[in-house]
């Protein structure tokens, strides 16, 4: 006899995963002694949102934390600590995140 897993909802089941994940492993944002972070950038990313195609690997190399993202869903970045570091747009496997300069 062999014992085989079958999920009940893999959705449910990946979202769960996702949540323990981003509580568990991944820093939080938050003021640091200089301020709110995303006040010195010089570059930041925006997100073409009709070429995204939602796999979140923005959200998994940010180091910062400050790109939110949920199964099926486009991500979402917070400005507020977003340093403007590049990471995302350099991930990215569809280049659909652009770096651009502040203020424009």
């Amino acid at each position: 006899m062999s014992l085989k897993y079958v999920p009940k909802d893999l959705d449910e089941e990946a979202s769960e995963d996702l949540k323990l994940f981003r509580d568990k492993l991944l820093a939080k944002p938050g003021k640091g002694s200089a301020g709110k972070t995303g006040t010195w950038r010089l570059y930041k990313p925006v997100i073409k949102i009709d070429g995204c195609t939602k796999c979140g690997i923005c959200w998994l190399y940010c180091p910062d934390d400050v790109i939110s993202w949920r199964p099926r869903e486009y991500p979402d970045i917070d400005y507020t600590y977003c340093k403007g570091c590049g990471i995302c747009a350099s991930v990215c496997p569809v280049n659909t995140i652009e770096m651009i300069l502040e203020g424009e």
